[in-house]
């Protein structure tokens, strides 16, 4: 087979080949249904996409939505958003939802907040539609000592402007919670708060806790309130045992010194004993003395010694006498 009789062949494998390679590299198909839709792209810009690594569908067919819905978007801001590592759809899901609600909301500020870690689709809607998020209970104390536990309901609505920058449901509920707390203990009795529930979301409302996040607060309902322990009495409790505790403690230092000062005065007492015989022992050497000296005859020393027999017995008679006198009154 001869070379012309094999170059139709060649041809058109050639032009298989290069639809192949047209279609791979570029999306036909999407250019043909962007052009479909009215949305003027042209083949160079997906090409470009291509090259630049973004996926085309991911940024024409938001851009056909858009164009559908009437917004006013072009291929370079989609782009770069998509090259930010935003989420174009989302982004432009919430453009159209906006433009629907009548709620200003320009692309730049939508791209902000998606690439803020927002959901501003979900902001959008709750902007629409407010949402409600339920408090845990909250304990507060009066002033009679009566621990009062409520639970709020709060409705809160998207702040577009804020949601860059701005606190999120925790810091909400950690406002309305100090609010609570801090009605209920200016409440000179637990029985005005379970009469008048409401002027707790007055008082918390109008403080302005919504300064700062990302919402706007519309209302504060109490949703339950119960009565919870006498926190009052059970501080009274404590503090008098407490005291109790002290005073016991004091009494038996007390006790220990007194018992001290006892052993102290016995052995005082011992000693002054032992003084006494000490002394009595040198009263023997003392007479012997006299005698030898002669300071002390020996009819002197008889009279001595009858003198202290005497004594001996007056002390037995009257040992004696008070032992009688006990068994009597036995």
């Amino acid at each position: 087979m001869d070379l012309e009789a094999i170059m139709p062949f060649i041809i058109i494998g050639i032009i298989l080949i290069a639809v192949v390679v047209l279609f791979t590299f570029i999306p036909v198909m999407l250019w043909i249904s962007a052009l479909a839709a009215g949305v003027k792209v042209g083949i160079f810009t997906l090409v470009g996409m291509r090259l630049r690594r973004v996926v085309p569908s991911r940024v024409i067919n938001p851009l056909i939505k858009a164009y559908k819905a009437g917004l006013d978007l072009n291929t370079n801001q989609l782009e770069s958003h998509y090259l930010a590592g935003g989420n174009v759809d989302r982004v432009v899901d919430a453009l159209i939802a906006a433009h629907r609600a009548n709620i200003e909301l320009q692309f730049e500020r939508g791209a902000a907040i998606d690439l803020a870690g927002r959901d501003v689709l979900e902001a959008v809607q709750m902007s629409v539609n407010p949402k409600v998020i339920d408090t845990p209970f909250i304990s507060g104390i009066a002033m009679d000592g009566i621990e009062v536990k409520a639970k709020a309901r709060i409705t809160v609505r998207a702040n577009i402007d804020r949601l860059v920058g701005g606190a999120g449901e925790e810091t909400v509920i950690a406002r309305v919670g100090e609010g609570i707390v801090s009605t209920i203990g200016s409440s000179k009795t637990h029985a005005k708060v379970l009469e008048n529930p409401d002027s707790i979301s007055r008082t918390v409302l109008d403080r302005g806790l919504d300064a700062g996040t990302a919402f706007e607060i519309l209302s504060i309902d109490i949703e339950d309130i119960n009565i919870g322990k006498n926190i009052g009495a059970i501080l009274q409790t404590d503090q008098a045992q407490a005291d109790k505790s002290i005073a016991q403690a004091k009494a038996e230092e007390r006790r220990a010194m007194a018992v001290a000062q006892e052993q102290e005065m016995l052995a005082r007492v011992q000693e002054m004993r032992a003084s006494v015989v000490e002394a009595e022992a040198e009263v023997p050497k003392a007479l012997a003395e006299a005698l030898r000296s002669g300071n002390l005859g020996v009819m002197d020393y008889m009279n001595y010694k009858n003198i202290d027999a005497d004594t001996d017995m007056r002390d037995t008679i009257g040992k004696l006498s008070e032992d009688n006198n006990d068994d009597s009154n036995q």
